[in-house]
C-alpha cells in the first residue's frame, strides 16, 4: 500500500515539472518553420543595387555638366577668337586708311619735284639735289605699299585711269581705246586706287 502511494506521487511531480502545451501551439524542436534561407543576403543585394544605381545617376549629372562647360568653353574660344580677327582687319584697314591719307598729302609734291626735273637745265648744281629728294620720296612711299603706275600702251580702263584727251592716230598706230600718253602717273595700295593715272586715249 504505501509503495502504490509512492508511485502516485512520483508520477504527479512527473506532471507538474513537463511545459503545459495549449492545444495547437508549436511544440519548440518540432514542425517549427526555419528563417527562409538568403532573406538577409536579398536585403543587402537590394541596397548595392540602389547605390549603384544613385552613383549611375551622379555620372551621367557630371557628365552633363562637363559637356555643357565644355561647350561654353568652346563657344568662347570661337567669339574671342573672332574678335581678334576682327580687330586685327580693322586694325589693317585703319592703318591702310592713314597710309592712303598721307600719300595723297605727299602726292602733289613728288608731282611738283617731277615738274622741276622736267623743267631744270641739265648743267643746273640743284638738279642732283633735287633728283635725290624725289627719289627718296618715292622710296618712302615704296616702303609703305604705295607703287605708281604709267599705262602707256594699255586699254582704258575708267576704274584706273582718268581720260584727260583723246588723240587721233595715224594708220598703224595705237589701237582706239589705248592709253597713248600720260600726263600724271596714277599710285595705288593694293588694290586701292590712291590717285588714278591721268592719261590721252586713242580715238
Amino acid at each position: 500500500m504505501t509503495d502504490a502511494k509512492h508511485s502516485i506521487v512520483d508520477a504527479e511531480q512527473a506532471n507538474e515539472d513537463q511545459p503545459v502545451v495549449s492545444p495547437g501551439a508549436d511544440v519548440p524542436g518540432e514542425g517549427a518553420t526555419p528563417p527562409a534561407p538568403g532573406d538577409g543576403a536579398s536585403g543587402s543585394a537590394d541596397g548595392e543595387a540602389g547605390q549603384i544605381e544613385g552613383d549611375l545617376d551622379e555620372l551621367v549629372k557630371t557628365a552633363a555638366e562637363r559637356d555643357e562647360y565644355l561647350a561654353l568653353a568652346q563657344r568662347t574660344q570661337a567669339d574671342f577668337e573672332n574678335y581678334r580677327k576682327r580687330v586685327a582687319r580693322e586694325a589693317a584697314a585703319a592703318q591702310a586708311r592713314g597710309v592712303a591719307t598721307l600719300a595723297k598729302e605727299l602726292l602733289p609734291a613728288l608731282d611738283n619735284l617731277d615738274r622741276a626735273l622736267e623743267a631744270a637745265a641739265q648743267d643746273d648744281p640743284l638738279l642732283e639735289g633735287v633728283r635725290f629728294v624725289r627719289s627718296e620720296l618715292s622710296a618712302a612711299l615704296a616702303r609703305v605699299g604705295i607703287e605708281s603706275f604709267s599705262p602707256v600702251g594699255e586699254p582704258f580702263d575708267p576704274a584706273l585711269h582718268e581720260a584727260m584727251a583723246s588723240t587721233q592716230q595715224p594708220a598703224g598706230g595705237a589701237d582706239s581705246g589705248t592709253v597713248v600718253e600720260v600726263y600724271q602717273p596714277g599710285y595705288r595700295l593694293g588694290p586701292t586706287v590712291i590717285r588714278p593715272a591721268r592719261v590721252v586715249v586713242a580715238a
